[in-house]
């Protein structure tokens, strides 16, 4: 039979935590206000479970003494701190210059591919295309935008690396040959039909929302980066004007001899392509922080049209002084900034402007009066956010009356509206899944091109 140690065991007590129970020896303090205790008969136990009892008692005992329990609940209540390394301070703030990509050197560039062999020739098929002049072959009714849908042939096609910030359709007719610029300097040239894409480098900073070719002489593509380290303005020779470079705009009929551009810093430079080095004839310093958008009235080419912080206004280029920079015409009724202003294509009697207070306006520009009237103003979400390019309304080249502009509306869409407001044409495809952001007709066929990110083109064709 089992002895006991007199007076150190002489009750049991059952402790009871939820469905748990444990046995201690009676006398022995309980420090968790969660536990009963229950007294029984020593003799209902077995000698396994009296011999467990005495382990736990022991082992409670050398915890006691060593004061284990206690440091580990005191290392509990003590608070860690994560200790951060230095944080690293901007070169703005060490005083420091920014680190500067290596620029493209000044003069003419090759126009090499990147995404071809080395000592390989541009195909002949773009070379051709390259050089063919336009022809116009009649005017686009409002019932060709009904006609116009996804083109079939590779309708859809990534032509650069990053997001586009302009494109431009290449003049000729026979075929569709489109250009694109991107973020990283990349401008991407897509011939639909053989479905070959080109991909050249002649910037290293993002091209401006502004790329066009010269209509006289369709060779010619102008690209323009508007960032502070590069601020070029290429063609087959490079002008370098000044930094800060955003928008252009031609200033002869031909395309040949003057560009407007406009930069950042609300300054305005005339350019005449005839005069020997690379850069501007004059420059000019207008009442406002910035120059968003630069436009040339397509019939009287001393207008200049200036979209500035929340107004826009005309000059006379002719009259552009250092001491005298009084507008001819204002456009007044913006309430924020205004991401784009443009002449009708035709007669220059229109001017349609987009502003970030989700607002498109039509404005009546055939007599330049001090303040023009405005006609019709089309509520639109223009709200993109910083990872689209800003929605900006675009004439059909090939029309007086309509104009193109993205949709922020679900399903994707690129609508076109009459100046009147009324909304012609929704081109829609199940293919498209996000917004087309930058829009462009061609100049003389029935085509519409769109910009989705990253890179990629929709062409909607007849």
């Amino acid at each position: 039979m089992f002895s006991f140690r007199s007076q150190e065991m002489f009750a049991i007590g059952v402790c009871v935590r939820g469905h748990e129970s444990v046995m201690v020896a009676q006398g022995q303090v309980m420090s968790s206000p969660s536990l009963r205790v229950q007294s029984i008969s020593v003799f209902s136990l077995s000698i396994y479970e009296l011999e467990r009892l005495e382990n736990i008692r022991q082992n409670q005992v050398f915890l006691s003494s060593i004061k284990l329990l206690e440091v580990s609940l005191l290392k509990n209540r003590v608070a860690w701190t994560e200790i951060l390394p230095p944080r690293t301070k901007s070169l703005r703030i060490q005083k420091k210059e920014a680190e500067r990509l290596p620029l493209k050197p000044e003069g003419p560039i090759s126009m090499e591919p990147i995404n071809m062999e080395e000592d390989s020739s541009l195909p002949p098929e773009l070379l051709k295309l390259w050089t063919e002049v336009a022809h116009l072959s009649g005017q686009l009714t409002l019932q060709s935008y009904v006609h116009m849908e996804l083109s079939e042939i590779g309708g859809v096609a990534k032509v650069v690396k990053s997001r586009i910030f302009s494109v431009a359709f290449h003049p000729c007719s026979s075929r569709l040959l489109m250009a694109a610029g991107d973020k990283l300097g990349g401008v991407g040239l897509w011939n639909l039909v053989n479905e070959g894409v080109l991909l050249f480098e002649p910037h290293v900073q993002p091209v401006a929302c502004c790329m066009a070719f010269s209509r006289s002489h369709p060779t010619d593509l102008l690209t323009l980066s508007y960032q502070l380290f590069d601020g070029t303005l290429r063609s087959t020779d490079v002008y370098r004007i000044k930094d800060g470079l955003r928008t252009f705009d031609f200033l002869s009929h031909d395309c040949s001899l003057r560009w407007s551009p406009g930069d950042w810093y609300g300054d305005v430079a005339i350019v005449d392509r005839r005069t020997p080095g690379t850069s501007h004839e004059s420059l000019h310093s207008l009442d406002t922080k910035t120059v968003r958008c630069v436009h040339v009235h397509p019939v009287q080419k001393q207008y200049i049209m200036v979209a500035e912080n929340s107004i826009v206004s005309i000059y006379d280029a002719r009259c552009l002084k250092a001491s005298s920079r009084e507008p001819v015409s204002q456009l007044y009724g913006h309430s924020k900034s205004i991401s784009s202003a443009y002449f009708s294509p035709g007669t220059g009697n229109r001017v349609v402007t987009t502003c970030l207070d989700n607002n498109i306006r039509i404005y009546d520009t055939s007599e330049l009066t001090s303040r023009a009237p405005l006609l019709t103003s089309i509520q639109q979400n223009l709200y993109t956010g910083r990872w689209l390019s800003k929605l900006q309304a675009m004439w059909d080249p090939k029309r007086d009356d309509c104009f193109v502009v993205g949709s922020m509306q679900r399903p994707r869409r690129v609508q076109v509206f009459h100046e009147s407001g009324q909304l012609q044409h929704s081109f829609q495809d199940p293919e498209m899944t996000t917004v087309l952001s930058v829009t462009a007709f061609h100049p003389t066929r029935n085509a519409l091109l769109g910009v989705a990110p990253p890179g990629r083109l929709y062409v909607f064709t007849d």
